[in-house]
């Protein structure tokens, strides 16, 4: 009875320590779609975590809109205004933004989205690095900080099995 009982205790640790780990600081899950390819495809399980709140531009973070979770890379910051010109190029502050990992035009969407815009403190524009096609503020607006539910820390990469 008395091993039974410390296997008990033993397990009831281990799920905590677990759930510490995986419910408060840490999330994992699949990236649904091409969103971000080709640094992230579609089936790779992204790690994340959930407690860093100094989020800038060019980090990868995973948020949820409107009851749906999204992956994308941060490209403009809160007081930063953005634009999506009609020649599918990306402006912040008035620049033109060059990303040297993005190898596709910036289309701006048939959307409610109104340029240019400027963010407030607890806000982010978030753009796929898939960018024809990826859902992300150019169709939505702009992110909240309490949307964002971590930063993206590593890829595990989906093996063809």
């Amino acid at each position: 009875m008395r091993i039974l009982r410390n296997f008990l205790i033993r397990l009831g640790m281990l799920i905590l320590v677990l759930w510490l780990l995986f419910g408060v600081v840490f999330g994992i899950t699949p990236m649904a779609n091409a969103d971000m390819s080709p640094a992230i495809c579609a089936g790779d399980l992204m790690l994340y975590y959930r407690l860093d709140k100094n989020l800038k531009s060019q980090d990868v973070v995973v948020f949820q809109k409107d009851g749906r979770q999204y992956t994308g890379r941060i490209v403009a910051e809160g007081g930063d205004s953005v634009k999506v010109t009609d020649n599918a190029e990306l402006e912040v502050n008035g620049s033109t933004l060059s990303e040297r990992n993005i190898f596709y035009s910036t289309p701006a969407y048939d959307a409610d989205v109104e340029y240019p815009l400027t963010l407030a403190e607890d806000q982010y524009f978030v753009l796929g690095d898939s960018r024809e096609g990826a859902k992300d503020s150019r169709l939505f607006g702009a992110v909240r900080e309490k949307e964002i539910k971590g930063k993206v820390i590593t890829i595990i990469r989906r093996s063809e099995i």
